[in-house]
């Protein structure tokens, strides 16, 4: 068995795991405040890549600069859609805004193949060195970068949800938003701020995997390999989003390492998390960490 290969992939898939729980976390974040799951996550994740990457190509602004304006603008994109097409659409069955998220990703990934075309295109480098070795284990560099801004926004979201004033809100308007607009609480606003905070995370995730992988349609796949992440950790928790993200970055390289050095099937990477999405629904719906609902008939 090649071992070394083997502790290769398994510290990739820890890195690309700490990012698929971030982008997780936004689910988790829509679904907690609005009771909507958000199909349209993925469209994020490759709007935020193509205005960052057209920032540092066509205008020539620096990274430095150029991500925190993407970051900037993804946040002002995700306010505008929750104000101008989801908000008139609450009080409606869940069903419809369910498929007006799915109409958003069609639309989006369409409007994006229009402006930037259909191959994918190479990042710009912003790293002098393309990896870094880690114990002896060569790491892509913007993995290295993902796996910082990840943690620090795991950080970030535990303090959010636990003291800020815009956290509490979000809290008690996931638990009854009648409740919480009783009690002064703006259940808008609040509405606003997830999207708003789940755009500029899977901004960010959108550039980091641009980053190694260029930049193409491709990137709004993403959104649907996280899917296992969140059902398995429990569509409400947050801290079932980091654990199934890790989760399920292992597995996937693990099923690659497997695929490669005995089964040779050639897609069990691409496939092994909807195994283990079928698997969690089959003997575990609610997911490790999720509120396991009652209903009394």
């Amino acid at each position: 068995m090649n071992t070394d290969l083997l502790l290769q992939l398994i510290v990739n898939g820890v890195i690309i795991g700490t990012l698929y729980g971030v982008v997780a976390m936004c689910f988790v974040l829509i679904y907690k405040s609005t009771q909507i799951v958000n199909f349209a996550q993925g469209e994020f994740l490759l709007v935020g890549a193509w205005t960052c990457w057209w920032l540092l190509t066509s205008m020539e602004v620096p990274f430095w600069l150029g991500f925190p304006i993407t970051l900037a603008f993804m946040a002002v994109f995700g306010v505008l859609l929750q104000v101008i097409v989801l908000r008139p659409l609450i009080g409606e069955p869940i069903i419809s805004v369910i498929m007006v998220t799915i109409g958003l990703s069609i639309f989006f990934q369409a409007m994006m193949k229009w402006m930037f075309g259909v191959w994918a295109k190479p990042f710009p480098e912003v790293f002098a060195a393309k990896s870094v070795n880690v114990l002896g284990l060569n790491v892509q560099t913007p993995y290295i970068m993902s796996m910082a801004i990840s943690l620090v926004i795991m950080a970030g979201f535990a303090w959010f949800f636990k003291f800020s004033r815009m956290g509490l809100a979000m809290r008690a308007t996931a638990f009854n938003q009648q409740v919480a607009q009783s009690l002064g609480i703006s259940v808008k606003t609040v509405f606003a701020a997830a999207w708003a905070i789940s755009a500029v995370v899977s901004a960010l995730a959108g550039v980091v995997v641009g980053m190694v992988n260029g930049v193409s349609s491709a990137l709004s796949f993403f959104g649907i390999k996280v899917f296992p992440a969140v059902i398995l950790g429990g569509l409400d928790s947050i801290v079932g989003a980091i654990v199934g993200g890790l989760i399920i970055g292992v597995l996937e390289n693990l099923a690659e390492f497997v695929d490669s050095q005995y089964l040779n099937l050639g897609n069990l990477y691409t496939v092994a998390p909807f195994y283990a999405l079928i698997v969690i629904l089959m003997i575990k719906p609610y997911g490790l960490f999720g509120t396991k609902q009652i209903e009394r008939i």
